[in-house]
């Protein structure tokens, strides 16, 4: 009889190793190999070997198309961050902080599946009791659903039979007795991951995963964890806020960097339709350092406002902080701003917050962040009905960018009377020219002349 070995696996690539080492060898993070217990497969004889039937190769004109069906959860912004409503026999995972509202959103979903469907919900961190306690203070009507506890993965596939959908709470709680270690360790979730995956293939069954995320704000567990999903969603926001930020990072149905907001209510979880009180301030264009961006997010544009501030500062070396905004960004578009328009804030402390907790990763908030930075610099508040696009480059050039029809339609609906974009957008934007005041701007000290005109 083969006897158990002991590996070593990183939790963040999966790497192995038959030795502890302080860093891994193939990602590099230090301090992440964690002991295993392999127990070998027993030899597989010729007979059985034969059972199996081996993959053959097709030419492309001879696969055919799969239609993939979809079912809405019951949540709109929800079925927008999954490109249109959930696909049967996907994995979906959800991650999120402690008490970020991951098990409300994934209960009111299971609960409104329920009324159609069968749905199961496999609870393994609290007691059935518990679920049905959260089910009534939602006001849930999910009398039909199923639910169950336990922590072993193993029981779950006897009670599939004729489910549609299930939840799974959480991944790093259960465990399966193909292996010794403990639940939540990097073989135990890769292990539970690959058996969801099978059963969700095999009998078109669709699940929900719900899984914990590392201080640094990463999905615990392997990276394998989530090449395996088809879906994987994060959850953000602050506990001391109502409001959560729903994204997609990876969609093999449809496009990632999707974004749902919603709105923490002792009902429970609720779409928001009007991100206007949430990312837009209502004292914009009272004060200095507020500008207005549409940003695009997945396949919508959402006006974002972008507040900064500068002070003097009190060291000999100068802090530049930013949330929402990179942070070399930051700093190259301040190199730009000193050396382009001759503003100088290397005896300055420079502060950058995008409201609502969003995040601007694409290159058109460039000169919206330009905006803000001149007018904090110059003590001059921008007009709260002018909205701020373009890239820069670093020679002041303002880039043309993608989508801005749809980022000058977002403006006129939101009610704003002017529009900064780059000169070579314009002829894109023409026919929104009676219905918003369109300003092309070629260079960065245009829009300081145009935003701040000399007084006198």
């Amino acid at each position: 009889m083969a006897k158990n070995s002991t590996i070593f696996v990183c939790s963040e690539c999966g790497a192995t190793s038959p030795r502890w080492l302080g860093r891994c060898p193939s990602c590099g993070k230090f301090n992440t190999l964690a002991e295993e217990v392999v127990t070998p497969e027993p030899q597989k004889t010729a007979a059985k070997k034969s059972v199996y039937s081996l993959p053959v190769a097709k030419p492309l004109k001879d696969i055919g198309y799969e239609r993939y069906d979809r079912v809405s959860s019951g949540i709109d912004e929800f079925d927008n961050v999954l490109g249109g409503g959930i696909v049967s026999g996907s994995l979906i995972l959800l991650g999120g902080d402690p008490g970020i509202g991951k098990s409300t959103i994934l209960t009111q979903i299971a609960a409104n599946l329920s009324k159609a469907h069968k749905v199961l919900y496999f609870s393994a961190e609290e007691s059935c009791s518990q679920v049905k306690m959260r089910t009534e203070r939602l006001k849930l009507e999910c009398s039909d659903m199923l639910i169950m506890n336990g922590t072993c993965i193993d029981n779950l596939e006897a009670e599939l039979d004729g489910v549609q959908y299930c939840v799974i709470d959480s991944i790093q709680a259960v465990y399966t007795d193909d292996l010794s270690s403990s639940s939540g360790s990097v073989g135990q979730v890769r292990e539970c991951a690959t058996k969801l995956m099978r059963l969700a293939k095999s009998r078109n069954i669709t699940f929900f995963i719900i899984g914990h995320v590392t201080k640094e704000g990463a999905l615990a567990g392997p990276k394998v964890l989530e090449h395996i999903m088809d879906t994987v969603l994060y959850f953000e926001g602050e506990n001391q806020e109502n409001y959560r930020i729903l994204r997609s990072v990876k969609n093999r149905f449809g496009n990632v960097s999707e974004v749902g907001v919603f709105e923490m209510t002792g009902e429970g979880i609720i779409p928001v339709k009007d991100y206007s009180g949430i990312f837009l301030s209502e004292s914009r264009g009272e004060e200095a350092g507020c500008t207005v961006t549409p940003a695009r997010t997945g396949n919508r544009c959402m006006n974002v406002e972008i507040q900064t501030l500068i002070t003097k500062s009190g060291f000999g070396q100068p802090r530049r902080m930013s949330l929402g905004v990179d942070y070399n960004k930051l700093t190259l578009l301040l190199a730009v701003l000193e050396k382009r328009c001759g503003m100088y804030f290397s005896s300055q402390d420079v502060y950058v917050n995008v409201m609502g907790g969003i995040k601007l990763n694409e290159p058109s908030t460039d000169l919206a962040l330009c905006a803000a930075l001149a007018s904090s610099y110059l003590d001059r508040p921008i007009d709260r009905y002018t909205a701020v696009f373009g890239e820069v480059g670093l020679t002041g050039e303002v880039r043309a960018v993608q989508y801005a029809e749809k980022r000058v339609q977002e403006c006129v609906k939101m009610g704003f009377k002017r529009v900064l974009l780059p000169a070579k957008n314009l002829k894109s934007v023409g026919k929104y020219a009676d219905k918003i005041s369109i300003v092309p701007i070629l260079y960065l000290g245009t829009m300081i002349k145009n935003l701040f005109p000399k007084e006198g």
